[in-house]
């Protein structure tokens, strides 16, 4: 699995991001498990086509230590279909900076 991780979080940094990702993205049934939606304006066009398949997320993976946004671009929808698959650089990039960014809002170094 392609992944963006940031690792080496310390207890208290690792509070201060869940308490943000239970804040500002929904959560799955499993713990530590969120989802980001992606912004209309990044879609491929395959994506955009497919509005059935629609919301698409990356799932973010919070642990104690380390945070791991995942490269695969999903629907909550179905388990398979061609819309789904790994970002495309416009989307890593946009996923990227979001996470950078999140970690700047927190006021935590990495």
């Amino acid at each position: 699995m392609k992944q963006y991780v940031i690792d080496e979080l310390r207890p208290k940094d690792h509070e201060a991001i869940k308490g943000y990702m239970e804040e500002n993205y929904s959560a799955s049934d499993m713990d530590g498990i969120y989802w980001i939606p992606l912004e209309q304006d990044i879609l491929t066009r395959i994506q955009k086509e497919h509005t059935d398949c629609q919301p698409f997320y990356f799932a973010v993976d919070l642990e104690p230590n380390l945070i791991a946004f995942e490269m695969l671009i999903r629907t909550q929808k179905r388990m398979r279909c061609s819309c789904m698959g790994y970002a495309t650089e416009n989307q890593r990039n946009w996923l990227m900076g979001l996470a950078d960014s999140i970690f700047d809002q927190l006021g935590i170094k990495i």
